[in-house]
């Protein structure tokens, strides 16, 4: 890329979407809230539910959303180890299957043209997750997946916070 073209692209503005369309914004943060209560009704812990918000914003490349997740998977109790390897999830045994059809559901939900991809993670899912624990964790991937277009088209800085 050229610097006059790389200049442009660093300078163009952005809006916030959230902030230039608060109400839509609203509604958003709504659904994530009655996605995060249907996960837990299905019996799906907040570990499971921030791995696959943290899973699906690493596909994405979101880092406001993975600087956000991260902080509430281990307030959740999540360790720094299964976080440092949860991008190779498929290759370590530090997750549950339960977490493993979960993650792989969020994957298939992330990119849903590889529909070879999602019949094999519903198809495995069936087997460790019931219809509403299912339908929770597609719920999950699908709502975090719109966070993560709201914040790498708005640009969301992610800035370090000074020790307490």
């Amino acid at each position: 890329m050229s610097d006059m073209t790389e200049t442009a692209v660093q300078t163009t503005g952005r809006i916030y979407l959230d902030k230039q369309s608060p109400a839509a914004y609203r509604e958003l943060l709504r659904t994530a809230d009655a996605v995060r209560a249907t996960a837990a009704e299905a019996g799906l812990d907040r570990v499971l539910v921030e791995l696959v918000n943290l899973r699906v914003s690493q596909l994405n490349g979101c880092a406001s959303c993975l600087d956000v997740h991260t902080r509430a998977a281990l307030r959740a109790g999540e360790t720094n180890r299964r976080l440092g390897v949860l991008a190779a999830w498929r290759d370590t045994q530090l997750f549950t299957p339960r977490e493993r059809a979960a993650l792989a559901l969020a994957e298939a939900t992330t990119h849903p043209s590889d529909a070879l991809a999602q019949e094999r993670a519903y198809a495995d899912a069936r087997a460790v997750l019931d219809d509403d624990q299912l339908s929770a964790v597609l719920w999950v991937a699908i709502t975090i997946n719109a966070f993560n277009r709201v914040s790498i088209l708005s640009k969301h800085p992610v800035r370090d916070t000074p020790a307490r």
